[in-house]
This record gives structure tokens, sequence and C-alpha cells, in this order.
């Protein structure tokens, strides 16, 4: 059983950052992607980055490429996303999920996932 859980969120300033940390266990398949997915008030969950794990390929919405990147820490299973940069239109919640393919980017692809972390950005 594949447990995801999400920590790092919190509120800060226009022009702040936030790292977000994923540590995850029970993926037991060698090729699988990571990725951070949002949902603000009233908006639909959306796609953010991913990170192919088997290459450490990566992929970003265009919204939040050169302020975010994912990247990953095998020895701890956990799968990080510094956020740089942040604006008032990145406050969500933050999710962290696996799908059991690599190069995944679309939420249906993504079978498990986390409870969800909250980013609060102020202007």
């Amino acid at each position: 059983q594949v447990q995801l859980v999400e920590s790092g969120g919190g509120s800060v300033q226009a022009g702040g950052s936030l790292r977000l940390s994923c540590a995850f266990s029970g993926l037991t398949f060698s090729s699988y992607t990571m990725g951070w997915f949002r949902q603000a008030p009233g908006k639909e969950r959306e796609f953010v980055a991913a990170i192919w794990w088997s290459d450490t390929s990566t992929y970003y919405a265009d919204s939040v490429k050169g302020r975010f990147t994912i990247s990953r820490e095998n020895a701890k299973n956990t799968v990080y996303l510094q956020m740089n940069n942040l604006a008032p239109e990145d406050t969500a919640v933050y999710y962290c999920a696996s799908a059991r393919r690599p190069g995944a980017t679309i939420k249906t692809d993504f079978g498990s996932w986390g409870q969800g972390t909250r980013v609060t950005v102020s202007s």
C-alpha cells in the first residue's frame, strides 16, 4: 500500500520561498512518477510538477517553470518541491501523488495521493 505524507506548507509573502516535502513508502515497482498537484479554492486540482524516478526527468506546468523545482532524495524516499518567487496565485493546497508509469502528468494517471499541505501567499 502506497503512503504519501506531505509537509512544509505555510504562509509567506509574495516573493518568498517554501520547500515542500513528500515522504513516501510502499512503492515497489521500479518505474514510476512522483508528482505535485495543487488545488485552489473553487478550482480544479491542477498539475504542478513531476519527476520520473528512473532517470530524474522532470516536467513542469508553464505557470511554475523557472520558479519551482522538483527533486528527489532516494535514500529518504522523499520528493521535494522548492518554490521560489511565490505569488498570491500560488495559494492552494498542494498534493503529492504517485503514478505507476513514467512521464505521467495527467491527474488521472496518479493513483495514490497524500493528504495535502496548505500554502498561502499574501501580497
